[in-house]
């Protein structure tokens, strides 16, 4: 198994699906300010925990999920 090292994402220039309602529920963001990798978080906890995928994982579920 391959490990991802921590990454500072204070930064981070986050964003919502263009299918988010407007009320901020149920969300997921990302960003992409790291090449190569997919960061994700919960809209409603933005200072909680991220989840990073490789860049070619995250598109796939999403490609996956669009059917």
């Amino acid at each position: 198994m391959t490990s991802i090292p921590d990454h500072d994402l204070s930064a981070a220039t986050w964003h919502k699906s263009s299918y988010s309602g407007g009320g901020g529920d149920n969300c997921l963001e990302v960003t992409h300010d790291l090449p190569g990798l997919a960061p994700v978080r919960d809209s409603k906890t933005p200072h909680g925990p991220a989840l990073i995928f490789p860049a070619s994982v995250w598109a796939a579920f999403v490609n996956a999920v669009r059917i």
